[in-house]
């Protein structure tokens, strides 16, 4: 079975402004960046504690947006991707070492798929700031108005004037993304239209917009501003052939194909949430981590079905003329290529936890060659944990192994170790690692529950159990 816990805590791209006195925290958020060519459809997720007044979001955008480049989309609709490519704990059972299975029938091999507008006050117009309202519209709960400036003070007055408390620093954090020319993306939200989840926490819908930009871009320093802490960040990329990686970034792969105890399934989020900070640790603090690398068409093992042809359509494919069906059962015309379900992007998981002193410029994302790793090879002689490796198509993800190992009774003189397959009743267990961020910290010491040796991390692993030969 799925084991699904509450939707990880990350950073949000932009800050919060709010409308009184309060300060406003960023609690969580979630990015999808679906990219083909310079053109660039981003979603993001956002939950926030606070008051109950009105507030906005500010975000640097390389152009001015119109009211047919943004749309809001269902709450649900980063749950999906989320579980898909999270962390997955499985389960093998070792199948009797004298079992002789029958001959398999010679049969053809099947071919399987790759893997009303917002509205100022006469008192605030923009000309005596140096800001022009660019365009504004509404969205959803969002009254959305784009501006650009030529200072960012007086940017900074500007939403003062209009009622919006700025958090302390903004007008430092603004400067860059006004010299370099961008436009500011201002969403105001009307809290009465929007709902809370079950922590008490304001579940705003996602906010989708699309742009072109010669860069992969996503302006991150600008949540430091309402961080109260340190806060997690996890993009979802999506692009028709290649896996993406930070440019400005050391990147590192988290550790798969770990042997664990089966304790870990008490607390799968606290475990993974120490080996990643581990990772981070050893990576100098200054990492982005990868995930999930893997063609959206298939999964091994699946905590969920694959993205189908609507998920790919919601996330952004309409604006890259995808249908929200499948292809195969809509008539074509000779000739015509398939869409749908036949077109497979790759979806890259990153994932990286910062502070001030660990974020000082905006993450660029850039294409990177295929890797496989975490496949949890079968047999004793089993993949080696930790391993990533160069491939024609990407198939990582991380995968935390609990083993049963035969217990009964040897009754061959030559028995066969290392079958591994699903438990006596069918089926296995897999148990998806969510609720990342907000997970129990410290209270998990890998050396204990890792069976698999990692010397990367320091961690010497368990023996396994002495078999007869």
């Amino acid at each position: 079975g799925l084991l699904a816990l509450p939707t990880q805590a990350a950073a949000f791209c932009g800050f919060f402004v709010s409308g009184a006195d309060s300060k406003l925290y960023n609690n969580a958020s979630q990015v999808v960046l679906m990219r083909k060519g310079q053109r660039t459809v981003l979603t993001m997720s956002n939950t926030y504690k606070g008051p109950t007044e009105d507030f906005a979001m500010v975000v640097p955008v390389p152009t001015v947006l119109q009211k047919d480049q943004v749309k809001t989309l269902p709450a649900d609709v980063f749950s999906k991707i989320d579980k898909l490519s999270a962390p997955r704990l499985v389960e093998y059972w070792e199948q009797d070492p004298c079992y002789i299975p029958e001959p398999l029938l010679d049969l053809a091999p099947v071919q399987q798929m790759a893997g009303g507008p917002a509205v100022f006050t006469k008192s605030a117009s923009g000309e005596e700031f140096g800001v022009k309202v660019e365009a504004q519209f509404t969205a959803g709960e969002y009254e959305i108005v784009i501006l650009s400036a030529k200072e960012a003070n007086g940017l900074e007055s500007w939403l003062k004037a209009n009622k919006y408390n700025i958090p302390a620093g903004a007008s430092d954090a603004l400067a860059p993304y006004i010299q370099s020319g961008q436009k500011f993306f201002v969403a105001k939200v009307n809290i009465s239209k929007v709902k809370r989840d079950t922590h008490g926490n304001v579940a705003l819908s996602p906010l989708r917009f699309h742009y072109e930009d010669k860069q992969l871009r996503l302006p991150v320093r600008l949540g430091l501003l309402n961080a109260s802490g340190k806060q997690d960040l996890i993009v979802y990329v999506l692009h028709p052939n290649s896996r993406f990686e930070a440019a400005n970034y050391k990147n590192v792969f988290i550790p798969s194909n770990l042997e664990v105890l089966d304790d870990v399934r008490k607390g799968f989020g606290a475990f993974y949430a120490a080996l990643f900070d581990r990772t981070l640790e050893k990576a100098g603090g200054r990492a982005v981590v990868t995930e999930y690398a893997w063609q959206s068409t298939s999964c091994d093992p699946c905590p969920v079905p694959p993205l189908q042809p609507s998920d790919i359509y919601t996330l952004g494919g309409d604006v890259f003329g995808e249908s929200n069906v499948s292809a195969r059962n809509q008539p074509r015309r000779p000739g015509q290529p398939f869409f749908g379900a036949s077109s497979s992007w790759v979806l890259t998981r990153m994932h990286t936890r910062y502070d001030t002193k660990s974020l000082d410029e905006d993450l660029i994302f850039v294409e990177a060659k295929p890797v496989v790793g975490g496949r949890g090879s079968a047999g004793l002689s089993r993949e080696k944990p930790g391993a990533v490796n160069m491939a024609s198509v990407n198939n990582f993800q991380g995968r935390y192994i609990i083993r049963n190992y035969w217990e009964g009774a040897v009754a061959c003189e030559n028995p066969r170790w290392g079958n591994w397959g699903g438990p006596p009743s069918g089926g296995k267990k897999i148990k998806a690692a969510t609720d990342l961020a907000g997970a129990k910290r410290g209270g998990v010491k890998l050396s204990t529950v890792v069976k698999s040796a990692l010397p990367q991390l320091d961690i010497q692993g368990k023996p396994e159990p002495v078999r007869r030969k």
